[in-house]
Formats: C-alpha cells, structure tokens, sequence
C-alpha cells in the first residue's frame, strides 16, 4: 500500500522532515493498525538513539546523532570534527555521561563510542541488504532539535536505491567508496549524521552519513552507509578485537632507539593547541616518508591500529616502536583514505 507523506508533522516527538499521513486517497482499503504498529517501532528505535555533543565553531556544528549497539553502552556513529574532544553523550532518557572513542573505521567513516553503563536498549544490525522500496525510519537529532529527556527526531520514508558511492570518480567529496542507501527523506541536515535508519523488523538497516553535496551540481545526497558494511567493523570493537586506543604498559625506549617524527622525513604543523592534529607540513627529500610518497596537508590518523588523535598521541606512539622498524600508517588526503609504510 501507498503511505503518502506530508511535510511538518511530529512523530514520536520529534520535528519529522516527513511523516505518516492517512491514506485516504489510495486506492486501497487503509490499514488501521499500521500507524499504531510504526509509532510503536519509532518509540522502541528512540529510545536506542543518542545525541552526541563535542567540537565545533567555525562553522561547524558541535554535535551529531549515534545510536547504542549493545546493552553495555557501545554507540555507532559517523567519524567527523564533533569527536576531536571526548564528546558527551545524552542517552533518550536525559541521562548524560563522558564518552571514550574505543574505536573507528577511517575507510567506513565510522566511530564507536563506550559509556559506562548498563541494561541499554539497542539496536540489532541486520546482517543484509534491505530491498529498494522497503519502509525505512530514520532517527536522529537534525538540527539539535532535542534536548535532555527529549526524544530524538523521526523521519519516515523508503529505499529508493542502492548503489555505490566512489568519491574518486565523482563529485561527492568522501572518504567512503561502497555501497550506499539511497533515501527518499531528506536526511541530509546539520546533525543527523550518526542517526540509525531502522527497518519494519525494528532491525538497523544503516546509519546516516555525513552530509554530502555534489560539487559540480549543488545537489545535497540523502544517504545511509548499510548495518552489512558496517557490522563486522562494529561487532569487532565491541569485542575488543579492534584496539585502536594507545597501550601506556607498552614502555617508551630511549629516543636514540625509537622512531620520532624526524627520523622519518616528517615535518608537522606548529604544535600551538592543546591537541594540534597531526597534519604534515613538510616532507624531507630522500627520507623515509618521502619513499613512501607523504605530502605536506596529510592527516595522520593511525600507526598500526593505533588512533592518533593529535601531535602528542603521535610522538608517544612512536616512541614505543624501535627505530629499525617499519611504521604503517593510515592517511586522509582530502577525501581519500590511504595507507603508507615507512621503511627506515
């Protein structure tokens, strides 16, 4: 059966771009229990969903949406500038709590946040792709609209394709090159990114990505990255598969045994923050990173599975690794992500 939609109505609370309508004008006999049914699963996905406060300024809005992928406090959200700090997190319920990044997929634009608690609803990923045409709901915090104890936003609409996103080949500036869901709400706003897009079984289908213009034409892309693509990555953090956080029982040797940013040909921006990220500005010829073809305005943001969060993050980490050892590292560079290995 048809569902048109109507702009401006709420649903479960929150501000829903578009929302259920009665469908007095299909052809078919309306189904009396399928909005009942649907505000009942939209209540159940809110009250899985989060709100997530960090950096901004400059532009930049300082908060984004997320959603708990295990009873114990685990939330999936995008990776993006809202996370350079350690962000707060505001559970459906009001309750506020410190969170630590734990993990994250540079490739996927994925981060996995941990809060310390307990007995959490959360989301189920589901293991396939949905079909196109299948009713979907996204839930978010669009524009902060929700605050405390208020409910996240609810936008109800479909797939109206799948396909793959390649940033290389096109006009759409991202790190992400797979599979995409291709939406028809408009889930492209300030804040969403992070935010879940649930399937009629209550299941994850995907989350919504960062918002993305085409450069050439102008035209903003209602996206989801699919829970396929993104379960094994989450299902290894959770687990403690994927540590990305920097080991302190791991000793540092002495400088004249361990690598530094110098030994490798590396020139960094002035450290002038309390965490200056670790951006290249220099290259040395003939050097290590200049092998291994670094360039000044990379970013690094891993050494191993290590996340470099800022400059001093990189110099301890260094300093763990024995100078006759090679460094891998993970680079974004523009919208590509790339891996190097530095050869002494």
């Amino acid at each position: 059966m048809v569902i048109p939609i109507e702009s401006g109505r709420r649903l479960g609370g929150g501000l829903a771009g578009h929302s259920i309508a009665a469908a007095a004008e299909t052809t078919e006999p309306p189904d009396t229990d399928y909005e009942p049914k649907l505000g009942g699963l939209s209540r159940r996905a809110q009250a899985a969903a989060v709100k997530i406060y960090g950096a901004g300024g400059g532009g930049l809005v300082a908060y984004q949406s997320g959603f708990l992928v295990s009873p114990i406090g685990h939330v999936a959200t995008v990776w993006s500038h809202v996370l350079d700090v350690e962000p707060i997190v505001v559970l459906d319920d009001g309750r506020r709590f410190n969170s630590k990044i734990v993990g994250f997929e540079p490739r996927l634009e994925l981060a996995v946040l941990k809060i310390e608690a307990t007995e959490l609803p959360y989301l189920e990923l589901a293991a396939g792709l949905p079909e196109v045409a299948d009713p979907v709901l996204a839930i978010s915090n669009l524009f902060g609209i929700a605050a405390g104890g208020e409910p996240a936003s609810v936008m109800q609409g479909g797939i109206s394709a799948i396909t793959r996103l390649d940033a290389r080949r096109g006009t759409f500036k991202t790190a992400y090159s797979g599979t995409v869901l291709i939406l028809d709400l408009v889930a492209n706003n300030p804040g969403a990114a992070g935010g879940a897009v649930v399937g009629a079984d209550g299941q994850a289908v995907g989350m919504l990505g960062k918002e993305l213009r085409d450069a050439a034409a102008g035209v903003w892309l209602n996206y989801a990255l699919p829970s396929q693509s993104l379960r094994e990555a989450i299902g290894d953090i959770v687990a403690g598969r994927a540590v990305v956080a920097a080991d302190d029982s791991q000793p540092m040797l002495p400088r004249d045994r361990a690598h530094d940013p110098r030994t490798l040909g590396v020139g960094l921006i002035p450290d002038v923050l309390e965490n200056t990220p670790a951006f290249v500005d220099r290259v040395v010829p003939g050097s290590a990173a200049a092998r291994a073809d670094l360039r000044p305005d990379d970013l690094i943001l891993l050494i191993g599975n290590i996340r470099i969060d800022g400059q001093r993050t990189l110099k301890e980490t260094l300093r763990r690794i024995d100078r006759r050892d090679p460094v891998i590292l993970t680079l974004q560079r523009g919208a590509r992500i790339l891996t190097a290995e530095l050869d002494p």
